[in-house]
């Protein structure tokens, strides 16, 4: 079996917990790889010098499962990788919350369950999000949380139309407008008032942030919808920010549109079935005693 270990420098320090999983993983037979989730910046944590890490397009190509070490972010950043490769992911969290990670550090011993494949797979449904100026599509996101558009000006409001097939769902004058996957509903959008979903599930959340008006509520779309997201046209002077799955923010202006769809990619989890979903609902995010 072969199995990347993907790790984040700022969460796993000198990556340790990867290597105690190396160990775990090798005593079973299995072989592994080391990758990073993103390239190293400046400032970023050194690199173990007796490691050597390969690139993660590469890696996932001819791996058999991926195990990701840190946050959500982390899981989010690998998640496009492992789609695109068909390539089943398990996350450990090294975070402060990390809610979609399975495992938590002191459960690496799991990880002989792995080797034997004693384990189920959860499909879940991701979002390709697009960005249009006039009839070119400029850029293009693979999302397995979200899409935010939000206001630029931190003392102003933004006026924005959310429609589902080009029928006009409401019209927003607010901070701005989450679109999510039943996954991302326990994120951004959950903090702004959304609805939680169960991840399997498919649908598109799209959730108002501070929203002026009390009729704007949030909405659950069906999956086969195509959401769009633009600018009001009281507002065409104005620009917005587009941020996909918490990455870099690209600058909206005039009649630029946001094109969202259920993507044909499902990223697969590995689940160990340590926990079921509302038993991590409540354990993460605060509700029963457990």
């Amino acid at each position: 079996m072969n199995i990347v270990l993907i790790s984040n420098p700022y969460r796993d320090h000198g990556f340790h917990a990867a290597q105690r999983a190396q160990k775990i993983l090798e005593d079973c037979g299995a072989k592994c790889a080391y990758c990073l989730p993103f390239e190293p910046g400046e400032g970023s944590p050194a690199l173990p010098s007796h490691l050597v890490f390969r690139p993660i397009q590469e890696a996932m190509a001819d791996c058999d499962a991926a195990i990701c070490f840190g946050g959500d972010g982390t899981i989010l950043h690998a998640a496009r990788h492992a789609a695109q490769y068909d390539v089943p992911l398990l996350g450990v969290n090294l975070g402060s919350v990390g809610f979609m990670a399975e495992l938590e550090e002191g459960e690496l011993d799991q990880f002989v369950r792995l080797t034997r494949g004693d384990y189920t797979i959860q499909t879940r449904m991701m979002l390709d999000v697009r960005l249009w100026r006039g009839e070119h599509a400029i850029c293009q996101w693979l999302a397995l949380n979200d899409a935010l558009v939000c206001k630029s000006n931190v003392a102003r409001v933004v006026e924005m139309e959310i429609m589902a097939d080009g029928t006009p769902i409401y019209q927003i004058a607010g901070d701005g407008a989450i679109i999510s996957t039943p996954t991302g509903s326990t994120a951004y959008s959950l903090s702004a008032g959304g609805p939680i979903v169960e991840p399997t599930l498919d649908g598109i959340v799209a959730t108002p942030v501070c929203a002026h008006q009390f009729a704007v509520r949030p909405v659950l779309i069906a999956p086969e919808r195509t959401v769009t997201v633009r600018l009001a046209k009281k507002s065409r002077k104005k620009s917005a920010y587009l941020s996909v799955d918490g990455g870099r923010a690209f600058r909206m202006t005039g009649t630029d549109r946001v094109e969202i769809t259920r993507s044909e990619r499902r990223v697969k989890l590995i689940c160990m079935g340590t926990k079921s979903f509302y038993q991590r609902l409540n354990q993460k995010l605060g509700g029963y005693a457990q």
